[in-house]
């Protein structure tokens, strides 16, 4: 890693005495490279240095920081992103990893911004405690589950958007084809007009009308919204072995179904034991009250912050429980008569639900390390 150089002196770098004790390694990630600063524990800056987002980089990386001194905590910023796989690296090294945001507007406007100084922030961040929460390893059944899920919403966007393509068409299709496939169901439709491509295709391009068009148009929109129904089941079947696989214990809870297990393992991490505590869980979905107080008015309001995809999965288990569990329809009732409002008992019931589930995922079992 670079040294700085003194003033008025010649070019060559001063070498400072590399201390003997613990160092705190911060990294500003990006696509190609990295850019890494090495701090003592005194917050002085002993080192930075840019290193390439390759495996090799990554071991070059860590060689420089510790021949300045015990590396046990790092600073990564993006550790979802750019740095996931130096955040799975250092994790398999025994280093204690930190996410990091990115440096506030005010830092950033009395200090500038560089990517030396955005590791440097991140290495202070960790020093000063402001970086707590600990980075995703990534590398077991929730990081699978991650890929399927996102491979599921990607076909399920696609699919809507083919559905509301061939429904327009229709809308503009000659009247007699219009007629013909009036008064079907989606699916009964969706394979009527895929049949329209096979006997198409055998036409004479040069004698094609705008019928004829609108049927080919029909039938490749049919096929497409075929093959990812076919995609979108494939995946959610792989989902619901790996849930039964790895956390069967979240499907025995009333209100939770493969996909609502999901967002919440995802939320999760493989690492549970990085979330020590429930109330920590509840902040992290969104479902952790808020003080709102003032004067003589004791009230609290519901969280707008933490994982959206966690909090909606709680909102699910809330609202199928009250149509279906009798103690939280007992416990509705109950809110209902000492005049608390809606907002305030579904709160409260989403609180509840994330106690239960934070105890579940801890028993999340582990599958092979890579």
């Amino acid at each position: 890693m670079s040294t700085s150089t003194v003033p008025g002196t010649s070019s060559a770098p001063r070498t400072r005495r590399r201390p003997a004790g613990e160092v705190v390694l911060g990294v500003d990630t990006h696509r190609d490279v990295h850019m890494a600063a090495v701090l003592s524990a005194s917050g002085a800056v002993l080192a930075t240095d840019e290193f390439p987002a390759t495996a090799a980089g990554y071991r070059d990386l860590l060689k420089c920081a510790r021949k300045w001194g015990i590396v046990r905590r790092a600073g990564v910023e993006g550790t979802g992103s750019y740095g996931a796989s130096l955040s799975r690296y250092l994790l398999a090294q025994g280093i204690d990893v930190f996410d990091v945001n990115r440096m506030d507007r005010a830092d950033r406007r009395r200090r500038g911004k560089s990517d030396p100084l955005d590791a440097q922030n991140a290495a202070r961040s960790v020093l000063s405690g402001r970086a707590r929460a600990r980075a995703k390893t990534g590398d077991g059944p929730v990081q699978i589950a991650r890929m399927y899920k996102l491979t599921k919403v990607s076909a399920v966007k696609a699919r809507t958007q083919a559905i509301n393509q061939l429904k327009a068409v229709l809308v503009t299709a000659d009247p007699v084809l219009r007629e013909e496939l009036a008064g079907l169901g989606n699916a009964e439709l969706f394979r009527t007009c895929a049949q329209f491509t096979g006997v198409s295709s055998r036409e004479d391009v040069d004698a094609e009308s705008v019928v004829q068009a609108t049927r080919i148009t029909l039938g490749l929109l049919a096929h497409r919204i075929g093959q990812l129904s076919e995609q979108i089941r494939d995946v959610e079947a792989r989902l619901t072995r790996l849930v039964k696989c790895h956390a069967p214990q979240l499907l025995d809870v009333v209100g939770i179904g493969p996909d609502t297990a999901v967002a919440l393992l995802i939320a999760v991490g493989d690492n549970p034991e990085r979330l020590d505590s429930e109330a920590r869980f509840a902040a992290l979905c969104g479902v952790s009250p808020v003080e709102r107080s003032s004067g003589r008015r004791q009230f609290r309001r519901l969280n707008r912050g933490g994982d959206r995809q966690a909090n909606a999965a709680l909102h699910r288990i809330v609202f199928t429980r009250l149509r279906v569990d009798p103690r939280t329809q007992d416990y509705y009732e109950r809110r209902v008569k000492e005049g608390k409002t809606r907002r305030e008992f579904v709160r409260c019931l989403k609180r509840y639900a994330a106690r239960e589930v934070f105890h579940l995922v801890r028993q999340l079992q582990p599958g092979p390390r890579s």
